[in-house]
């Protein structure tokens, strides 16, 4: 791990994995998450060459809280993270939520990043003809809807779900997502990937709820971009058995996105994603690096 400054004086911690000599590709995580790697990713950039950098956004982790911000304000952090580690180009990934914010990199920072990869990204949260909660598991609803009750109502909520989430272990973590859980996400939701995420939340949240708060807070207002006006290359990666971020959000960005990659696979959820289409997303990056 790593600190650098930001151009406002807020402080991001750094994950740095892979090929240190490689090219550079930067990942946005989920909510509640962090920057630190999921193993097999490690792996995979590691055998392609690719220096694989994550970042905690504000408030989680190590990274300082950034009160009030939005989504596009990702692309601001990505600037600083580039300009401190003298990267002129790369590349970027974002996965749930922190799909809008590799989208933001796209649409705001198209001098310095070739492509951008987006999978189980929500839609803005004002996308016209989109029924925003519909086909959401019963977590994601009654967290969206404390969202929308405002600050006081979210932290209310939140309080309580992040000590549940800090003290289940791998094997609890599957009664815990129950309600978000497809078949095929609960089959993926087992040994290294669980562990995974029972650490990196430990290590996002333990020291307090900022950084998840103002995450659906961000979802919850305009992202301060339209996805119309994206011009680098973008793949986006959807499944049709996402309980977390219905494939509804997934179609409604690859009908905007100019000339989107898009696949909306039958075969996927959510966390399959993060276990099956990484590799793919790697390789596709690298071709435009």
């Amino acid at each position: 791990m790593a600190e650098i400054a930001t151009h406002d004086g807020r402080t991001l911690t750094i994950h740095e994995t892979g090929d240190p000599g490689g090219a550079p590709v930067l990942v946005h995580h989920g909510t509640p998450s962090a920057g630190n790697h999921f193993a097999p990713h490690a792996e995979d950039a590691a055998a392609r060459g690719i220096r694989l950098l994550g970042y905690d956004r504000p408030g989680y982790g190590g990274s300082t809280s950034h009160e009030g911000r939005s989504v596009a304000d990702a692309a601001d952090d990505a600037r600083a993270i580039a300009d401190a580690l003298e990267l002129d180009r790369l590349a970027v990934w974002g996965i749930s939520g922190g799909g809008p914010h590799a989208l933001a990199c796209g649409a705001l920072l198209p001098d310095r990043v070739a492509a951008v990869a987006s999978l189980a990204s929500v839609a803005p949260i004002d996308a016209e003809g989109l029924d925003w909660l519909a086909g959401m598991g019963e977590d994601n609803l009654q967290e969206f809807a404390a969202t929308r009750r405002g600050r006081e109502a979210l932290e209310e909520y939140l309080h309580p779900a992040a000590g549940q989430l800090l003290a289940v272990d791998a094997v609890q973590l599957l009664e815990l997502f129950r309600s978000l859980l497809a078949p095929v996400d609960k089959a993926a939701l087992n040994g290294e990937l669980a562990e995974y995420f029972v650490d990196s939340a430990r290590y996002a949240i333990g020291g307090g709820i900022d950084g998840w708060r103002d995450d659906d807070l961000a979802f919850d207002k305009p992202w301060g971009f339209a996805v119309e006006d994206i011009r680098v290359p973008v793949l986006l990666w959807h499944g049709a058995h996402d309980l977390f971020v219905p494939i509804s959000h997934g179609r409604w960005l690859a009908e905007r996105i100019p000339g989107v990659e898009a696949c909306l696979s039958d075969e996927d959820g959510h966390l399959t994603l993060v276990t099956r289409r990484v590799p793919d997303v790697h390789a596709w990056l690298l071709e435009r690096l």
